[in-house]
């Protein structure tokens, strides 16, 4: 499997598009990341313009197994967090054939 890029390699990505140091770009990063995480517990989606939205979604309680042994499990209600990928992101990475 092939590796993404690392926080500090997308750092200085970022630094050397927006032609600034690479603590200004780390600065704007955790901002982004701080932002988001606030505005979707609050709100429950914060949208990326032009990339896609996190989005808060409740799940049901359901009925499971268990692997091992294969006996039925109850497996509780929650809370998770999603992203949703924007079309115009999907048509370029994975265009329809």
């Amino acid at each position: 499997m092939a590796a993404g890029m690392t926080k500090t390699q997308l750092v200085r990505h970022m630094a050397e598009k927006l032609e600034t140091n690479n603590k200004t770009a780390a600065t704007f990063l955790e901002t982004l990341a701080e932002t988001a995480i606030k505005e979707t517990k609050k709100n429950g989606v914060f949208v990326i313009p032009g990339l896609g939205r996190l989005v808060k979604s409740n799940r049901k309680a359901r009925m499971g197994r268990n692997p091992q042994t294969g006996e039925p499990i109850k497996i509780a209600a929650k809370t998770v967090v999603k992203f949703r990928v924007a079309k115009a992101v999907k048509d370029v990475i994975a265009p329809k054939k």
